[in-house]
């Protein structure tokens, strides 16, 4: 199956609501090239996975920052077919002075995810 070319608004995390709940609840595995935050869904929501990107500014630029988030984005959806669909997920990069190789963010996505869906849940905070 070849992966479609674009990726529908609906499977993007778009609000600061939807950033804070998969923050919130979400489930952390780090990698060499980034950090995935992965909070399941309800099963039947929407038919694939959706995905926010989180790139700070200590990264530099607005063309590095951007660049950056174009490749996270181009890693997911050419793996989107092999993630489970129920799932919301956050990429934040790490800090890096050379270039970010794609095929190492594709490799390092899905071991990431699978590892952090099996990860065990964080304790949840109380409000201050």
């Amino acid at each position: 199956m070849i992966p479609s070319a674009t990726q529908p608004a609906s499977y993007r995390l778009r609000t600061q609501r939807d950033f804070r709940s998969v923050y919130g609840r979400g489930r952390r595995a780090s990698g060499e090239w980034l950090t995935v935050v992965v909070w399941p869904r309800r099963p039947g929501e929407l038919p694939a996975p959706r995905i926010g990107v989180s790139v700070s500014k200590s990264h530099g630029g607005a063309v590095r920052r951007n660049k950056l988030k174009r490749l996270l984005r181009e890693a997911f959806r050419l793996e989107r077919h092999r993630m489970p669909s129920d799932i919301d997920v956050v990429l934040i990069p790490k800090q890096r002075d050379d270039n970010v190789p794609l095929q190492g963010l594709r490799d390092e996505l899905v071991r990431l995810i699978e590892k952090a869906r099996r990860a065990k849940p964080r304790p949840r905070r109380k409000p201050k």
